[in-house]
């Protein structure tokens, strides 16, 4: 509150509110019960020979920067969270009109204590109200970077520093408009595996787990990101740029020419890119992929996926695909040694190079 009095008031207007508040603190020592108040404790308390009394200190003329408190919606100020506080703060530093003000604004991980539709709304806020100022952010969010614009990024490792406006406009508009993917997960992390969905996720991880004595990819620094398979391509753009190995494991959806080979051409001959997926149209998705991997143990698998129906490839397909993440989940939770599609097993082993 003292900074906005000292930014948004003139000098006449500032002496003003210092001779109300000087007016309201001698209107308390004049106050009738304040005075009976004295009287009585002079005559009762004999701790001096002089006149004592209670008052408030009228000898700094600028106590109220100490004493006044800002309320919003009744609340105190250091009160209303560090989020909301956060957003106050950031948005005082946005409405400086003054020439002499400075213009370099820095916000740490704006982020920090505020739900998403609120960070949502201080993105928005920052967006309208910065464009005559510098502003630098630091953030950990991908929602953060993704809004504000991927080609504004500027990612800081090892003492270095690598610019992304060299990607493509349209993978710039396509993120800040659908934010909420996790595109800085792929360039912290040391390497990363894309994946279709969760059951891809999960199948990855057991394997992985089960190579690595125990240790989930995570824990070496693959970072497993499920993306839907428009987004593919635009998180190997990121990749590209930033030189990141990223390997994509996905389904050939019964026509590997067209959905692998053709859609994935410009990234051949690109050493840290990796394209996994099966060659055979009739194993089009994960849950054919398995059932062959495992097709001279169908008993052991339909008791590990819990199904108790007939055991033909095609009635096991069925079960699958409409139960997809349970049966993926209880493939991950379960001890038992399952075998896995080769296009999963490439990776796994990539993930080691």
């Amino acid at each position: 509150m003292s900074k906005i009095i000292k930014d948004g008031l003139t000098r006449s207007e500032q002496v003003g509110l210092a001779q109300s508040y000087r007016k309201l603190k001698q209107n308390f020592n004049d106050d009738t019960n304040i005075m009976a108040l004295n009287t009585k404790i002079t005559a009762s308390t004999k701790i001096s020979g002089k006149q004592l009394s209670i008052t408030v200190d009228l000898s700094s003329n600028n106590s109220w920067e100490s004493q006044l408190t800002t309320n919003f919606n009744n609340i105190p100020f250091d009160q209303i969270g560090k989020g909301e506080q956060c957003i106050v703060k950031t948005n005082l530093a946005l409405a400086h009109s003054n020439e002499k003000d400075k213009n370099l604004i820095l916000i740490e991980e704006p982020e920090n204590h505020l739900s998403h539709t609120k960070l949502s709304s201080l993105i928005k806020q920052i967006q309208e109200n910065g464009d005559d100022k510098q502003i630098i952010i630091s953030t950990h969010s991908s929602f953060v970077a993704n809004k504000l614009g991927l080609e504004k990024l500027i990612l800081i490792d090892n003492k270095k520093t690598k610019f992304f406006n060299d990607l493509p406009s349209d993978t710039y508009d396509y993120f800040q408009k659908l934010a909420g993917y996790n595109t800085l997960r792929l360039i912290l992390c040391k390497k990363a595996v894309l994946v279709e969905g969760p059951s891809d996720e999960l199948v990855f991880q057991k394997l992985y787990r089960q190579q690595n004595t125990g240790r989930l990819p995570i824990e070496d620094g693959v970072d497993v990101i499920s993306v839907a398979g428009l987004a593919f391509k635009r998180f190997l753009e990121i990749a590209k740029l930033v030189k990141k190995p990223v390997a994509v494991i996905t389904d050939n959806d019964g026509k590997f020419q067209e959905k692998v080979i053709n859609k994935y051409r410009d990234y051949d001959g690109i050493s840290h890119i990796k394209i996994s997926a099966d060659s055979r149209d009739k194993l089009n998705t994960l849950e054919p992929q398995f059932i062959d991997a495992n097709k001279t143990n169908l008993v052991k698998l339909c008791s590990i996926i819990g199904y108790g129906g007939d055991q033909t490839f095609d009635d096991i397909n069925s079960y699958m695909i409409g139960a997809k993440t349970d049966w993926a989940l209880k493939v991950f939770e379960s001890d038992e040694v399952l075998e896995y599609p080769d296009y999963i097993k490439d990776v796994v082993d990539w993930c080691a190079l």
